[in-house]
């Protein structure tokens, strides 16, 4: 992949990393890698139940999987270099690594957002129409409705990424972040950054707002919907069956809400770094937490796939 041609006189950066404090190295390493071994885990093993069992091969669990793969791919962009400096106190980074390490960064988190949009429309149509809802969520649209979020999270970071290593790094090579992130590579760039913060501010907030809206429409439709059923089971059941996509959007918006909306005077590098440690590395570990304890089909599936291997096991012991 090749974002420049003529390279500037950088040619690698260097990481500062979570803390300089070096008491705070092993605990950090220890808790980071426990988080992400928690997440591949978590977001490889909702893939695998999904797959093998077909109770689970729904419009639902098939966004479910995807957002599980996008959970893995974007915390294996950031956390395992993370887990290396640690380690080892490596923070030096390639020019092309970092570049790598934002475009895939940035391309998964662009998709994630999208995907919670396919979601949220998924389940309008389950409770809105629940009567179309097999012929409107058919295989064939939510293909569609999965690929066209990786086509639009990966053509975004093409974009915004491509614009930014299009600038020359003379400046410095002195990442403040504990990965290549966008507002921490900027600064050291000597170029005119003015197109390039342009073309940020316009595709930024287009990444997020048109999704935002699909899922704010979605659920204040769902609401309504819910409101005119009479019983209170009948508004248990359809509450339900949203309750842990509106948790996780929650958290994801939660989240951004807090890093880019924030009044200016109130950030702070120790602070933009927590919240970049939530959403790159705690976000992708609670999703699949989030959707398999409240959610009776995935427990029972893994319920299932459990008693299965003891089976086995017992049929090789015997």
């Amino acid at each position: 992949m090749i974002f420049m041609e003529n390279r500037s006189e950088v040619n690698e950066f260097i990481l500062i990393g979570l803390t300089d404090a070096p008491e705070l190295q092993i605990p950090l390493f220890i808790m980071i890698t426990l988080i992400y071994l928690i997440t591949l885990v978590g977001n490889l093993g909702i893939i695998a139940l999904i797959s093998l069992d077909s109770c689970l091969h729904t419009p639902m669990y098939f966004f479910l999987s995807n957002l599980s793969l996008v959970d893995f791919g974007y915390s294996s962009a950031v956390t395992p270099k993370v887990i290396s400096g640690l380690l080892t106190g490596d923070k030096v980074i390639s020019y092309n690594g970092c570049a790598t390490q934002l475009f895939f960064a940035a391309a998964f988190a662009a998709t994630e957002i999208f995907l919670l949009a396919s979601m949220a429309y998924d389940r309008h149509a389950a409770v809105c129409k629940p009567l179309h809802y097999t012929t409107t969520m058919t295989s064939t649209v939510c293909a569609y409705l999965a690929s066209g979020s990786h086509i639009c999270g990966f053509l975004a970071s093409c974009i915004i990424i491509g614009n930014t290593f299009s600038l020359s790094f003379c400046r410095s090579n002195v990442v403040h972040h504990f990965f290549c992130d966008l507002p921490a590579l900027l600064p050291l760039s000597c170029s005119d950054i003015h197109i390039t913060e342009s073309v940020i501010l316009v595709f930024g907030p287009l990444t997020a707002l048109f999704p935002f809206i699909v899922i704010f429409t979605s659920y204040f439709l769902i609401f309504i919907t819910i409101l005119k059923i009479r019983s209170a089971d009948g508004r248990q059941k359809a509450f339900s069956t949203c309750a842990s996509h509106l948790t996780a959007v929650s958290i994801f918006y939660g989240t951004i809400i807090f890093m880019y909306f924030r009044p200016s005077s109130s950030h702070s590098m120790d602070s933009d770094k927590m919240a970049s440690v939530f959403y790159s590395m705690v976000i992708p570990m609670l999703n699949p937490l989030v959707y398999s304890l409240r959610n009776k089909e995935v427990k029972n599936a893994f319920r299932k796939a459990v008693r299965g291997q003891w089976l086995k096991l017992d049929h090789s012991f015997s």
